[in-house]
């Protein structure tokens, strides 16, 4: 699976934008993986509906997943609402979304672990009416040493169509298998860019 070289314009979300801007002012001061402790975004608490958290357990092709926080806007998204709430984390994402989905988006969170970057993908999917969605997916690595300890994630769901039905839109059935159209390792101008805290105001708020 083929990825591009991307510099942070390539993330269309302003907010997933404002994530990001915090995770390089972060590296900026350190020119290393920060730490999650470290890692205070502007109205977190308002994104942590789209957001998951991941603690990385093993190494390389073995490492797995597991889930430490999950937005409830994403337990809608994936069709979890039936699983009781403390069940939601402490359980591994290769268990929580089963064999087929996982197969689909391994590959994107490996990535963010094997080259310790921001891994960014937009991912074309259809809600229960047939309306074209885009689902946007952010992830950003954490650690020590110079080995990713925890990925936290932000998903975002658009349309230009307007109003959609967000219920199992990436769930088991959904009306569409989510095809990726947009790969990219978000490596370019890092450095540069981490001097600059919020985003730059020719972004276009898409959500």
């Amino acid at each position: 699976m083929e990825y591009d070289s991307a510099n942070p314009s390539v993330v269309r979300s302003i907010k997933q934008r404002d994530l990001l801007n915090a995770w390089l002012h972060e590296f900026g001061k350190r020119r290393a993986l920060p730490a999650v402790a470290d890692y205070q975004p502007d109205r977190i608490d308002d994104e942590l509906v789209d957001m998951m958290g991941f603690d990385v357990k093993g190494e390389g092709g073995d490492a797995r997943f597991l889930i430490t926080q999950e937005g409830s806007r994403l337990t809608a998204t994936y069709g979890s609402e039936h699983i009781d709430p403390d069940k939601r984390t402490n359980r591994y994402l290769d268990d929580a979304i089963g064999p087929a989905r996982y197969a689909r988006v391994v590959p994107l969170y490996r990535t963010c672990l094997e080259r310790k970057r921001p891994t960014y993908s937009v991912a074309m999917v259809q809600d229960p009416d047939g309306k074209d969605v885009l689902y946007e997916r952010l992830l950003l690595p954490f650690g020590s040493a110079g080995n990713v300890e925890q990925i936290v994630g932000s998903y975002k769901a658009i349309s230009i169509e307007g109003g959609f039905k967000i219920t199992n839109l990436m769930g088991i059935r959904p009306k569409a298998v989510p095809v990726i159209v947009v790969r990219a390792i978000i490596d370019r101008d890092i450095v540069r860019s981490s001097t600059h805290y919020r985003a730059s105001e020719d972004i276009i708020e898409l959500n």
